[in-house]
């Protein structure tokens, strides 16, 4: 693939919920082989901007185009979208969720699952309704992160994990991840994130703001990029 060319494109992006405006003119090229965070404070557009690439959200003004097409079953099977709320049904044991998306998605791939449910310590017999919340979390991640797509999204992939543990999760998303995707991660707990990222977006009312390198931008401010955000959000 060529790494130059965009991977995600768009251009003037607008979404509605009634009268209440979530995204006002997102214009984003971001390139494979990138780990980007998405930044900003809940309520900023963040969740909106990820499901509305994901082909989850329609009814938006704009172009998105992901390897060149609008979202839609092209682009959602080469996409990976983990939302932010927990989307498995609780009855389930962890075993047979591999089976679920084993069946559903072709780019699943099962001995990258395994691995990933025994990095993070958890048996595949449990079921979910016998598990911690961040548990239930590490499955989810487990699951996404099994396909070998070429755009990861993530929403607020660490804000149910206890701070002890996020480094271990941070671990296990990276552990496999395709040197030719793309993977966006959304958080406010830029400080835990800021390590891995290559490329920041940050966001507010519904617009981008600030993107660019990390390191440039680490460069260009004399900041990290968690002080960055404290400074421009305070």
């Amino acid at each position: 693939m060529n790494t130059t060319a965009p991977l995600l494109q768009i251009r003037d992006l607008h979404k509605n919920y009634g009268k209440t405006t979530a995204l006002d003119g997102v214009n984003l090229d971001l390139t494979a082989g990138r780990i980007v965070g998405l930044l900003g404070e809940n309520g900023c557009g963040k969740s909106t901007l990820l499901k509305t690439i994901a082909g989850v959200v329609a009814d938006y003004r704009g172009n998105v185009r992901v390897l060149g097409n609008t979202p839609g079953p092209e682009t959602k099977a080469v996409t990976a979208f983990l939302p932010d709320s927990e989307f498995l049904p609780r009855g389930l044991t962890v075993r047979y969720c591999l089976e679920i998306y084993q069946d559903f998605f072709a780019d699943f791939d099962r001995g990258r699952a395994h691995d990933m449910i025994s990095f993070f310590g958890m048996d595949e017999s449990m079921k979910l309704s016998e598990m911690s919340k961040g548990m239930r979390e590490k499955v989810q991640i487990a699951l996404t992160m099994s396909r070998r797509a070429k755009l990861y999204l993530l929403d607020e992939p660490i804000s149910g994990i206890d701070p002890a543990a996020r480094e271990g999760i941070l671990e296990g998303i990276l552990r496999n991840l395709e040197p030719d995707s793309l993977l966006i991660m959304s958080t406010h707990l830029i400080h835990d994130l800021e390590p891995a990222l290559d490329t920041v977006v940050f966001m507010r009312q519904g617009q981008v703001t600030l993107t660019g390198d990390a390191d440039d931008l680490r460069a260009e401010h004399g900041l990290s990029i968690d002080e960055l955000f404290r400074k421009v959000y305070r």
